[in-house]
């Protein structure tokens, strides 16, 4: 080989040692993520855990959507779950069994089709007062709120601009990590009957603060 010839292959730059250094930096960023996630020990916004390693919160978006799948395809014992705009390190649901055997008193979530029924108006309906489920369910809901709130299903979410200001009640993010998805948008769509029977309540909740 001539000189010149060494000199150009000299020059040229090593793509695979390239890709193995980025493969070493993505390495050491999913780390410094994981610490983060299991340090807070409840779910944090991509912008902050981008700002935690340094990076831009779209390369930090794409490392945890790589972490999710790396757990998945190694049957680790934990996941990341997306919760709306915010990650959190989570067991594997699956696993549940094997946390209750070693938790002395577990605080197992009975979801009774009361407590179901008020929890799926909340779900759909909210922000949501305490009258509107009432008015919706035909019955009284003290206890099953009371419950819900007590299971950390759902949360006061401010309070109404009318007489008494009502409390408005919504869902939590354990909603979201209790049924399995990241986003109240992603809930399945209800059965029509009950939608228009929704949709019906909202009006006649319109007209009475219209004074119509």
């Amino acid at each position: 080989m001539s000189d010149t010839a060494a000199d150009m292959n000299a020059n040229v730059p090593d793509t695979s040692e390239e890709e193995e250094t980025l493969k070493k930096n993505d390495k050491v960023l999913k780390g410094e993520i994981e610490a983060i996630l299991f340090s807070m020990g409840e779910s944090v916004e991509a912008s902050r855990i981008a700002e935690g390693i340094g990076e831009s919160t779209e390369k930090t978006i794409k490392l945890l959507e790589q972490m999710e799948k790396d757990y998945e395809a190694e049957d680790r014992g934990i996941r990341i779950m997306k919760l709306e705009d915010r990650y959190q390190l989570c067991t594997k649901k699956e696993l549940y069994p094997v946390l209750i055997r070693i938790e002395k008193h577990p605080e197992k979530i009975n979801l009774t089709d009361v407590l179901m029924e008020t929890l799926s108006i909340i779900a759909y309906k909210q922000p949501v007062t305490r009258m509107e489920i009432e008015k919706i369910r035909g019955v009284k809901c003290d206890h099953a709120i009371n419950k819900l709130l007590e299971y950390d299903l759902i949360q006061e979410a401010g309070r109404l601009d009318a007489p008494g200001r009502p409390i408005l009640f919504g869902t939590t993010e354990e909603f979201l990590r209790h049924f399995g998805t990241d986003s109240i948008d992603a809930l399945p769509v209800m059965n029509p009957v009950k939608v228009e029977d929704f949709k019906a309540e909202a009006e006649e909740e319109a007209n009475v603060r219209l004074g119509i």
